[in-house]
């Protein structure tokens, strides 16, 4: 699992970053001023990316934070098996099952696909 390093304050409406221990997409953020007693707070609110939980932190504007390199790759579906498709990655031919979602629901085995990966999170991004 590749990450880097950022300042929260640095960080964008749709950019990525770590929240629990998972990826997670930058939904808000809001700074507030620095004041007489204290720097600069900023509250951000940010949607697991494979999960889709909403997920609050609130901590100073220069604290650092993970952000995940989410690695895009194409991949083939082998097997539809009910909800979830077998797919295999086509450069290092490794295999997984993921369940297929909603808008690529009419899937085809043999079809090939674009998936997001990052660590063990993997999920099914469109269609090549």
């Amino acid at each position: 699992m590749e990450k880097r390093i950022a300042e929260i304050k640095n960080l964008k409406k749709g950019s990525f970053v770590i929240v629990d221990d998972a990826p997670c997409r930058v939904d808000s953020l809001q700074t507030s001023k620095p004041g007489k007693h204290g720097g600069a707070k900023a509250r951000l609110t940010a949607v697991g990316i494979f999960d889709n939980q909403k997920r609050i932190i609130v901590k100073p504007a220069d604290t650092r934070v993970d952000v995940p390199v989410i690695e895009k790759r194409n991949s083939q579906v082998i097997a539809l098996i009910g909800d979830n498709a077998q797919l295999m990655d086509l450069t290092d031919y490794a295999m997984s099952e993921v369940p297929v979602p909603e808008e690529l629901k009419p899937l085809k085995e043999g079809e090939e696909v674009i998936i997001w990966k990052y660590g063990n999170y993997v999920m099914i991004k469109s269609r090549k």
